[in-house]
């Protein structure tokens, strides 16, 4: 297995991206449309969110039918254009494959429910629930029909999950990423794929909801390599990404060592905990800086040594936009945006754009809970409302905290939501449409800074190959590291607050080149100011000796 490390990845929600038919919802036309903006900013992937027929419990991670396309997004003819526009404009698409649940509208479920014993077995059926819990609340088992026994559904329970014990589902599944392999796929990401290894006997685990009795076991890196040599591992230009929920360092390096044949890379979500009250999401508290430096010297250092790959990201589907979340948006947009940008950009990984950072989108500020359409949102208001939270209090942590955050429609133009849809959008615009919009910001410095992260990502060998150092660790402020390649050394300096900081330079840093910053007019010396929000890098190379 070999990764492009020189490669950068845009996240696509195709719901909100662009709405070609008035029906409010974006379709792959609109993708097609917008193609050339994305050649432009300089990707080279598009991860698509799922698009295929689905109930919608979950916005498409219930997957009724893995082969073909709802027709809210189009049709497997404009699939295959979009595929073939984006080759010519040295675009690949990397889709996401939701293998450990289906959808209970899926013909597999149905047929079990009817008595199938073939079927039955395709899905983790007990006569005694265990005490698991679901992680969009409430209990993990559903009764299965009238039969007396019960399914596992670790997310919604529309949202049944698969055996992977049995090699029929195993087969079917490989069956499904050959598909699309065909199709000219040029990646997978996979969903909660560190959650398909559950146990042969399933035990009641009252710690942490039950997750450690079904997250990453030992089966699971032996499922995801049979996974890997039936599909993807046969052809070595394809990219991988494992999502790993609750994961830790070590599993992740064995996920993503090359010589275990697993996956290219892995996703984990530790760092985007840093603004949870004891470790529950639906709670309003300040981010910890040193936590998240920590977590991020944690991951950078080990994932180095152990030979692993790391997916690095601020945003996605799942998360409230970062920018919304650890910056003074209303004072630093810009130079906030740029900073977190760099921040990973310039990171031992490979980096993920969420659509809309890099024109500095912001949360939506939505005023009432009618705005909200995620299940789990909903829930979980339902859920603080009735452990004695008011109204208001409940609102103003869906407000922060809320999937939908990151949901709402691309803003393309100032026009009536955004230029979106010319209809109603199934999910409403951000307030901060008619000012933040592509329009206004293609030129703008935050989308130029993306396009230079990009640019120096392809042309530097030390971002895309260098170790990973920490650096200025005792710093309450700054998050800094080292990348080391073939003789050159790159320090890369993040102020996350406000408040400027003075610092004292390495002294063979101060006579380097200033390979990029977001403030102009950079000068190194023994001492330097960082700015609010600003991001530095610093180039030097070893002594030449004769």
């Amino acid at each position: 297995m070999t990764i492009d490390k020189k490669k950068v990845v845009y996240q696509l929600y195709p719901k909100s991206f662009k709405d070609t038919t008035g029906n409010g919802v974006g379709d792959l036309r609109g993708i097609i449309e917008k193609l050339p903006y994305l050649a432009e900013l300089g990707i080279d992937m598009i991860w698509l969110n799922p698009f295929y027929p689905s109930p919608q419990r979950d916005n498409g991670y219930d997957v009724s039918d893995y082969t073909a396309i709802n027709p809210d997004f189009g049709t497997m003819e404009d699939f295959e254009k979009m595929v073939a526009r984006g080759q010519e404009l040295g675009i690949g698409f990397m889709l996401d494959m939701v293998l450990n649940h289906c959808s209970t509208e899926h013909e597999w479920f149905k047929k079990a429910l009817l008595g199938d014993a073939y079927y039955q077995d395709f899905f983790i059926l007990r006569d005694e629930p265990t005490d698991w819990v679901s992680k969009f609340g409430g209990n993990a088992w559903a009764p299965f029909g009238d039969t007396g026994k019960y399914y596992l559904h670790l997310f919604d329970k529309t949202q049944a999950d698969l055996n992977w014990r049995n090699p029929n589902v195993r087969e079917e599944l490989y069956k499904v990423v050959n598909f699309w392999r065909e199709k000219g796929v040029k990646g997978f990401r996979f969903d909660v794929i560190n959650l398909i290894g559950k146990d042969e006997v399933l035990e009641d685990c009252p710690i942490n909801d039950g997750k450690p009795a079904y997250t990453d076991k030992p089966i699971n890196h032996d499922y995801l390599h049979m996974l890997n040599q039936a599909s993807f591992g046969q052809d070595d230009s394809l990219m991988t990404v494992g999502e790993m929920s609750a994961t830790t360092v070590d599993n992740c390096i064995l996920y993503t060592n090359p010589d275990r044949q697993e996956l290219d890379m892995t996703f984990n979500f530790h760092h985007l905990k840093v603004d949870y009250e004891r470790g529950q999401k639906w709670t309003q508290k300040a981010f910890d800086f040193e936590e998240l430096r920590t977590l991020f010297h944690t991951w950078g250092e080990g994932m180095d040594q152990g030979g692993g790959w790391n997916a690095l990201f601020w945003t996605c589907h799942d998360q409230p936009r970062a920018l919304s979340r650890f910056v003074d948006v209303k004072n630093f947009r810009n130079e906030g945006a740029t900073m977190l940008a760099a921040s990973i950009h310039l990171s031992r990984g490979t980096p993920y754009i969420y659509q809309g950072e890099e024109i500095g989108m912001l949360d939506p500020d939505f005023d009432s809970l009618s705005d909200y359409v995620d299940i789990e949102s909903l829930n979980a208001f339902d859920i603080m409302t009735e452990s004695g939270k008011t109204e208001q209090e409940a609102l103003a942590i869906i407000k922060r905290k809320s999937r939908d955050n990151a949901r709402t429609p691309m803003q393309w133009d100032a026009s009536e939501n955004a230029g979106f849809t010319t209809g109603t959008p199934w999910l409403k615009v951000g307030k901060s449409y008619a000012d933040i919009n592509v329009a206004s910001e293609k030129n703008g410095p935050i989308f130029n800074f993306y396009q230079e992260l990009i640019r120096l990502r392809k042309e530097e060998d030390i971002i895309s190959e260098g170790s990973y150092k920490a650096a200025f660790t005792d710093s309450k402020q700054v998050y800094a590291f080292e990348r080391e390649w073939q003789g050159q050394h790159l320090l890369v300096l993040n102020n996350f607050y406000a408040k400027p900081i003075k610092l004292d330079l390495p002294k063979e840093y101060q006579n380097g080149q200033v390979l990029i910053s977001n403030y102009d007019n950079v000068t190194l010396d023994d001492t330097i100011q960082l700015e609010a929000y600003q991001t530095l890098a610093i180039l030097i190379s070893d002594p030449v000796t004769t």
